[in-house]
């Protein structure tokens, strides 16, 4: 057993997952430039995308009478165009290019953090394109949350139906993005079984994620993590 690999995966995970729990985002941008220190962008996707599967199972099942089903249905079609264009490209891409443009994909979601939510009007094209868009991301980077967040909002108004139907529709993408990384080939039983040995850690970062949301003062968290997101995506892209 290679405990190197298990060192960067765990501590990728544990970073990735507590962030996420704690603040609600930047989980797999956490996590990514860490397991990039030691694996392809191919096999860190793969890692990540069983992990927000573990993630998804059980927040849904918290959320289900919440969500709503109609705009599920009606970003999931888009969203698989999009995932198996992403993974496409993620399989055959040269990785240098792909690294870079994770950094310039990190900066500008820390860009669009700083900001604010984009407020966008979008008709029936604009959120079928969103959907693409959103499922390419996932498909590339294992990220399309910001895409989706501003499809969503067009549709849903009510703050507790919003964030369930975001998990709905981001449990729908991982969901799908799975059985077609192994498809691909990016995904297979090593994944897995390495996934299942660093388990325990995914659930300590949770656990803790959720004990620390109580104490951390949110706002400084939020801007130090925006702070180092900076740093890996300049890194990233030099």
């Amino acid at each position: 057993m290679d405990t190197d690999l298990l060192f960067l995966l765990g501590t990728a995970i544990f970073c990735g997952f507590f962030v996420q729990t704690v603040v609600g985002f930047a989980g797999s941008l956490i996590a990514l430039p860490i397991l990039l220190i030691g694996l392809k962008l191919p096999d860190a996707i793969a890692y990540i995308s069983i992990f927000y599967l573990f993630s998804s199972i059980s927040l849904v099942y918290k959320e289900w009478k919440y969500i709503d089903k109609h705009v599920i249905k009606k970003l999931s079609i888009t969203s698989i165009i999009g995932i198996v264009i992403g993974i496409l490209v993620l399989t055959y891409s040269q990785p240098l290019i792909l690294k870079k443009a994770l950094g310039v994909f990190i900066l500008l979601y820390v860009a669009y953090v700083v900001v604010g939510k984009i407020d966008l009007k979008l008709g029936n094209k604009g959120t079928m394109l969103f959907g693409v868009l959103g499922g390419f991301f996932a498909g590339v980077f294992s990220t399309g949350g910001p895409l989706y967040v501003i499809a969503v909002k067009n549709t849903v108004e009510n703050v507790k139906i919003f964030r369930a139907t975001m998990i709905g529709v981001l449990a729908l993408v991982t969901t799908v993005r799975l059985p077609s990384l192994a498809i691909g080939g990016v995904l297979d039983s090593g994944h897995l079984k390495m996934s299942l040995i660093i388990f325990p850690v995914f659930i300590l970062a949770q656990f803790l994620g959720g004990y620390f949301f109580q104490k951390i003062n949110e706002s400084l968290f939020k801007k130090v993590l925006l702070g180092l997101l900076c740093l890996s995506g300049t890194a990233l892209i030099i």
